[in-house]
């Protein structure tokens, strides 16, 4: 078994001691009457799940009701995003985790959602997609201490100056507006995000595995469809009362999926 897989190099060069102000929470949300709607897309042939959901409600969340959330840190300030691109996080043949951006995920349907992420799961299973996938192979294969070395000085120009270094396709936004994962699918209940120090994301969103538990709906016990989501944002772009609109959105069109087939 290789436990020096490219990204676990990757990630013991980049991970530090959490020095950076960020804000941790989560919420139960009741996916009831969400889970009924995608098993009858997915009975119609529309094979969407919570990741397509959460990806589309995400976007149109950041174009209508927290633009504020839609931005970075560049040279101290708070600089918006041009577009509003998702990056989600996927599992490779190989085990380790990957990622795909979804540009102007905004104007992506719900019931395309589903046909976008494929294609660029397959471009990039295909090493034809992310040029941030590459970069992390390429600095796993970079030897230690060299490989620490050379992410400062990466992190340095893009991070911290704000400057892009074109033929190695980054930048101080090269992972998008925020980064989606659906730990739910590995058999996780619950997981606490991370914000990956060189993604310079405002927000990290985690799903959790979906489970019938006992819910009070019209002062009645009952059993519900409920999923923890959680949040990781980074303090400098966003507050709490951020997060609040966000969740809020989420628990209006959980109730009526529908909104979203509307780009």
């Amino acid at each position: 078994m290789n436990l020096n897989t490219p990204w676990r190099k990757t990630a013991a060069t980049i991970y530090k001691k959490p020095l950076d102000s960020k804000i941790l929470g989560s919420v139960e949300i009741d996916v009831s009457n969400l889970a009924t709607y995608i098993k009858q897309q997915r009975a119609l042939g529309n094979k969407i799940t919570y990741t397509h959901f959460y990806m589309v409600a995400t976007a149109k969340a950041l174009a209508t009701v927290v633009p504020e959330m839609n931005a970075y840190v560049k040279r101290g300030n708070i600089v918006s995003h041009e577009d509003i691109i998702a990056t989600v996080s996927i599992l490779l043949e190989t085990g380790d985790m990957g990622s795909v951006k979804v540009p102007q995920a905004h104007k992506v349907s719900i019931l395309d959602a589903e046909k976008v992420l494929a294609k660029k799961i397959v471009d990039t299973r295909n090493g034809k997609e992310n040029k941030l996938m590459k970069m992390k192979d390429t600095m796993g294969n970079i030897p230690w201490p060299f490989r620490n070395m050379v992410y400062a000085i990466i992190k340095k120009i893009t991070i911290d100056w704000g400057l892009e270094i074109p033929f190695l396709g980054l930048k101080a936004s090269s992972f998008g507006s925020f980064v989606l994962s659906n730990v739910g699918t590995l058999g996780l209940d619950v997981a606490f995000p991370a914000l990956l120090p060189s993604a310079n994301v405002a927000f990290v969103l985690i799903l959790g595995k979906p489970a019938l538990k006992p819910w009070v709906v019209d002062e009645q016990v009952v059993a519900r469809e409920v999923m923890t989501l959680s949040i990781a944002m980074d303090h400098r772009v966003a507050d709490a009362s951020h997060a609040g609109k966000l969740f809020q959105f989420y628990k209006k069109v959980i109730q009526d999926p529908k909104i979203l087939e509307v780009v």
